[in-house]
This record gives structure tokens, sequence and C-alpha cells, in this order.
């Protein structure tokens, strides 16, 4: 069942900060470009991010 781009909410947790470092909000892990894009991305296209985030997610709390 693929879903649609109504089941892929928004990441935004309402802590936007961007970190001048990374280039990623620190409550979401969205780069600028990605949350200016949001609404006009596709469902494929909202999913790819939730991956990215993911990623970025485990990067950032990885202590090794």
């Amino acid at each position: 069942m693929s879903e649609s781009i109504e089941d892929i909410v928004s990441p935004c947790i309402g802590v936007c900060s961007m970190n001048q470092q990374s280039g990623q909000c620190e409550g979401c892990y969205r780069t600028i470009e990605e949350i200016r894009e949001w609404w006009n991305m596709n469902a494929a296209e909202r999913a790819q991010v939730m991956e990215r985030l993911e990623q970025r997610q485990a990067s950032a709390l990885d202590f090794d």
C-alpha cells in the first residue's frame, strides 16, 4: 500500500531554530530548502525527505 501525500505529515515539532553549522533545523532536521518546498512536494518526495531526516537524527544522536 503506497502512502498518499496526506499520510506524510510535516515533521515540524515547533522548535524552529536553524543550526548555522549543519544548515538544518534543530527541531525537525530539515534544511531550509526542504522546509520551504515541503508543501509543493508529492508523497514520494516527502517520503525521501523523511528517510533523510531519520538518518540525520541518528547521526546527531550518535555519541561515538
